[in-house]
């Protein structure tokens, strides 16, 4: 969970709570951008807002537990402050918004994933009658903002997210997501490209690529190779010195996607890609659209030809219908491919999948049990990855001070993605060092997950 970083003081105050991925920040961002048109300013205080917005994520049910206990939390600030209200929004507004409206009556809106652009209106801040009810627009959502609507940067931001797709035209069993999304729809690449000028004229150097299915960007708009156009475009982007790719999906992964990866200067060598199991079987049942022979074989092509690059994975455990035998092949798959960095979520029984109807579900304890030996194997995997680079020379970002310990400085190579990966944290650093640099740094130690070095240039 993590608040939104305020602006100056003014009359009027939001605070505003972001749940869940990246997607959802940008959609905060958002809010919060015609907000601040209208005149409203960001507090960190809940205790002086005078509007409440809670971005919510529903895409597992202990990301739902968690929304519902952030809403409840500010429907406390609310009753405390007269004439407050509180809008619910995102994920959960669009899935749940009938039911939530009965069961939270402190709610004053409820917003759904097709009205970011809306917020404004419904509030009556654009000269209209304010629209607070439960309600929201019914049916698929077909909203994306473009380059042209505001946006809210925080101050000294050096590091951003930029989607340039929303929705999902993918039907994996276990996923909720085209039904709280809608299907696909691409933002154009000369859009995306203007969007990524406007954040480094902000101050942004590092702008981080997110979507629901990055590598089906451009195709509903009958641009193919609209990912591989976006990257060489971004390579001509002044003032760009990072771009990284996230959730980027096996399947439509072309080759000159990935020579414009490897040939473009600012382009990190780090692909962040979804694979969720290795089983043929259960990626059937998943209706993922890849077999374990098709993800080698684009495994082996991405580590030949693009030099030292980092692989992200996320992997999903405990669908229903996975036997020992499918959890050996993932443990082998996860052994033989050694990820840089690798995620294991716990399969979550969704209302509404094709995977929550079937029969074959495993257990719980056994889930947790094969998640914990997929965790333990790749804390084994980085740990000796990560002992590789000490005495090396790194570039790399610096954040500012360490969440650790205000003795330390804190920043990320090009193989550490913000939030989700490790960091390095930087010993006896220059006067002169500051947020938003990047530094060399000489690497003199190493762990599960961080590395630890000195700058030396």
């Amino acid at each position: 969970m993590s608040a939104i970083i305020p602006t100056p003081s003014v009359a009027r105050h939001v605070h505003v709570v972001s749940l869940g991925c990246p997607k959802n920040r940008v959609d905060s961002e958002h809010m919060v951008g015609q907000l601040q048109r209208d005149g409203w300013a960001l507090t960190g205080d809940p205790a002086a807002a005078d509007l409440y917005i809670v971005n919510t994520c529903a895409f597992i049910e202990d990301s739902k537990t968690e929304s519902v206990d952030a809403i409840l939390a500010l429907a406390d600030f609310k009753a405390a402050r007269p004439g407050s209200k509180l809008v619910v929004a995102g994920c959960l507004a669009q899935r749940h918004a009938h039911d939530l409206a009965i069961e939270l009556p402190e709610v004053d809106a409820f917003v759904g994933t097709g009205e970011f652009d809306q917020l404004s209106r419904r509030l009556g801040l654009d000269g209209a009658a304010a629209t607070l009810g439960h309600g929201h627009r019914k049916g698929r959502p077909e909203y994306i903002a473009d380059h042209l609507e505001p946006r809210y940067v925080a101050p000294n931001s050096f590091s951003a997210y930029l989607k340039i797709a929303e929705g999902c035209d993918q039907a994996c069993s276990f996923c909720i997501i085209p039904k709280l999304r809608g299907t696909q729809r691409s933002r154009l690449v000369a859009d995306c490209v203007a969007e990524a000028r406007n954040l480094v004229e902000r101050g942004v150097v590092e702008v981080n690529l997110v979507a629901q299915d990055l590598t089906h960007y451009g195709i509903d708009i009958g641009q193919p190779e609209a990912l591989a156009d976006l990257v060489q475009q971004l390579g001509r982007v002044d003032g760009l010195r990072w771009v990284r790719l996230m959730y980027a999906y096996p399947h439509n992964f072309s080759d000159r996607l990935i020579d414009e990866i490897a040939q473009t200067d600012n382009c990190c060598k780090y692909i962040d890609m979804p694979l969720q199991h290795a089983s043929d079987a259960v990626l059937r049942a998943m209706k993922r659209l890849t077999t374990r022979g098709e993800i080698e074989t684009l495994l082996a092509k991405l580590r030949s030809r693009i030099s030292g690059l980092t692989l992200r994975t996320t992997m999903l455990v405990g669908h229903p219908g996975e036997t020992d035998a499918d959890f050996a092949q993932l443990l082998d798959f996860v052994k033989t491919w050694r990820f840089d960095h690798l995620g294991c979520f716990a399969y979550s029984r969704e209302d509404g999948t094709l995977s929550g109807r079937l029969g074959a579900q495993v257990p719980t304890a056994q889930k947790k049990s094969r998640r914990d030996k997929v965790t333990r194997l790749q804390e084994k995997i980085s740990t000796e990855i990560l002992a590789g680079a000490v005495g090396r020379d790194l570039t790399v970002l610096v954040e500012g001070l360490s969440e650790e310990t205000e003795l330390l400085l804190q920043g990320r190579t090009q193989g550490q993605a913000p939030e989700i990966d490790g960091v390095v944290y930087i010993n006896d650093a220059p006067d002169d060092i500051g947020r938003g640099q990047f530094r060399t740094v000489r690497i003199t130690e190493s762990g599960a997950h961080d590395l630890v070095g000195e700058v030396i240039a």
